[in-house]
């Protein structure tokens, strides 16, 4: 806008000293001034066009088979599948507790473990162990860590339990849990859903039970926190079409 004022302003003002000096500076101005309204609609449909292609389905994200519900009503639904040795995951984490502390607002983040086999089942137990005694965040980001950091096997339940005790939890409740009734009716939702997600590993990320979407797919970490961004403002836009 500020260009096209400038424009007008020295149309405005030449005072040319004949006819035919008018006649061809008027010219000048007038391409000079179609050229440049060309250029700036150009840009802003290129630029329209980039925001809207900046990350394409079948290729930084995937449509699931069957839309899935979700757990957490109004609000955009994110799912983190995940298994605690898994490397991968390990060095997604601390992106995830960073977008954790800036997420958008309609947005509630759930973690799941990923139930593929039972090697996996025992961390996902694990899991839901650390959250039915309230101790997800004292000791899920720890796990990880004990885990690939300092290379500690932790693979039965009398392990997780001297570690929990030595992390600043019961050990005796975790032992206690681990095998409760509770756990195991959310490690067998676990297990559906990892089957329902359409996911072959981990970490991946559901959002809104319509889209999935990876650190493959999205290219690094950092694409994958924007990739997630995107699909929330598209979930956002999908739920209220």
């Amino acid at each position: 806008m500020k260009l096209l004022e400038e424009t007008v302003v020295i149309i405005v003002n030449i005072k040319p000293k004949n006819r035919n000096t008018h006649i061809m500076k008027k010219s000048k101005i007038g391409t000079f001034l179609v050229a440049t309204l060309s250029l700036i609609f150009s840009s802003f449909l290129t630029t329209s066009y980039a925001q809207d292609a900046t990350f394409v389905e079948g290729g930084h994200y995937e449509l699931l088979a069957e839309v899935q519900p979700v757990q957490t009503g109004d609000k955009i639904e994110v799912v983190e599948l995940f298994w605690y040795r898994c490397p991968h995951c390990f060095r997604l984490e601390p992106y995830i507790l960073d977008w954790l502390d800036n997420k958008p607002e309609n947005v509630e983040f759930v973690p799941i473990p990923a139930v593929l086999n039972e090697q996996w089942a025992f961390h996902g137990r694990a899991f839901y162990t650390f959250q039915a005694l309230g101790l997800t965040e004292l000791l899920h980001t720890k796990l990880f860590q004990a885990i690939h950091a300092e290379r500690k096997r932790i693979n039965t339940v009398d392990e997780l339990a001297s570690w929990a005790s030595e992390n600043g939890a019961d050990g005796e409740k975790v032992r206690n849990t681990f095998a409760s009734f509770a756990v195991e009716n959310k490690l067998n939702f676990a297990h559906v859903m990892s089957r329902k997600y359409g996911i072959s590993g981990v970490p991946a990320i559901i959002v809104d039970g319509r889209y999935r979407t990876s650190v493959s797919l999205a290219g690094s970490h950092e694409k994958l926190i924007e990739v997630i961004n995107f699909l929330v403002e598209k979930a956002t836009k999908a739920r209220t079409s």
